[in-house]
């Protein structure tokens, strides 16, 4: 049991020490709380666009998906992490907030490198060449449909190739007997599904919500 339990303060600390204080990124932040009010708490945390960003240069990849852009944090991130010819097709379903993400892919300079498709994931996924490939994949979007995007993504990973599953931990609710809600049931059976899964190696992460690291085993 080695773990350090954080609170606010710890948390501060943390982020204070990390490559976290992109001025353009923290407007966004602030953009997407004043404009999507209730919902801004779906922006990923500064310190996990970060290790989003290493994630993607350490690999190498050259293509990645993301399903769930919202205003484009993430995006930029993932984004930047690619080299100058590489792609990142972003899936999302609502207009209104793909107008605040391509506002600040311009202005971040990764506009060029990302096609952003407005649509159900699963029916861009279908429409894609047989022989589309990823090498990184991000999933923060409805958690109903986690497990089908897994399906869907994993078959076009390359090997060692990379996916990361956001809010696997939906605030502790995942080891709540009690929580039987939709959301919690469909992340417990996603959690379970892929610890079982030879296909993949694979790590939980208690980085904000909860992150879960899959590699494509080769």
């Amino acid at each position: 049991m080695k773990h350090t339990e954080i609170n606010d303060e710890l948390y501060d600390y943390l982020v204070a020490h990390g490559d976290n204080s992109d001025p353009l990124l923290a407007e966004l932040a602030r953009v997407t709380q004043e404009k999507v009010k209730d919902l801004w708490i779906m922006q990923i945390a500064p310190e996990q666009g970060t290790l989003m960003e290493m994630l993607v240069r350490i690999s190498g990849a050259r293509s990645a998906v993301e399903i769930g852009t919202f205003t484009g944090y993430s995006g930029i991130c993932i984004a930047r992490g690619l080299p100058e010819d590489g792609t990142l097709l972003c899936c999302d379903v609502s207009d209104e907030w793909a107008t605040i993400a391509r506002e600040y892919f311009e202005r971040s300079g990764v506009a060029s490198k990302i096609d952003l498709r407005i649509a159900p994931a699963l029916e861009t996924m279908r429409t894609l060449p047989a022989d589309r490939t990823f090498d990184f994949a991000f999933i923060d979007a409805d958690k109903a449909n986690y497990e089908a995007y897994y399906e869907a993504l994993l078959e076009r990973l390359t090997p060692n190739g990379l996916i990361l599953f956001d809010n696997v931990l939906w605030s502790g609710s995942v080891i709540n007997p009690q929580d039987q809600s939709d959301n919690t049931v469909a992340l417990r059976k996603l959690n379970d599904r892929i610890a079982a899964d030879d296909r993949v190696q694979s790590v939980m992460l208690s980085i904000s919500d909860g992150l879960t690291l899959v590699r494509k085993r080769s």
